[in-house]
């Protein structure tokens, strides 16, 4: 089986913390604004809001996207460990499909990607 470069691995180590570093402050970020405006609403103090239906439908809506980026961000950073698994064990960068170097291009656009662009979409094609 091919390996990557040891640099090449340092680089994307490097870059993949730096992502994941990013990711922890958003979903932080986003835990504390859901968390603000859910211990608002349970306390009953609504003294920013107004009792109008429609704001109290948009407060929704925005915890709701809050908990939908949320969730992104948490899949995200589990992609992340998961890649960084993958270069502690000296997996990452190798296509599982095909079991060729993923290209560098390719790791920088999507750095959690297990998957080359050709197998991708021969994936894509059977669906």
């Amino acid at each position: 089986m091919e390996k990557m470069d040891p640099k090449d691995l340092e680089y994307f180590k490097q870059l993949l913390l730096q992502k994941r570093e990013v990711a922890l402050k958003n979903l932080d970020f986003l835990k504390n604004v859901v968390l603000e405006s859910t211990t608002k609403e349970a306390s009953g103090d609504h003294s920013s809001y107004s009792y109008h239906m429609a704001d109290q439908g948009t407060d929704a809506m925005e915890r709701e996207k809050a908990f939908m980026f949320a969730a992104r961000d948490e899949k995200y950073v589990k992609q992340i460990d998961e890649a960084l698994e993958r270069i502690e064990n000296g997996t990452y960068g190798i296509c599982r499909v095909t079991g060729k170097i993923i290209p560098r291009e390719r790791l920088e656009a999507v750095p959690t990607t297990t998957i080359s662009v050709e197998a991708k979409k021969e994936e894509n094609k059977r669906k």
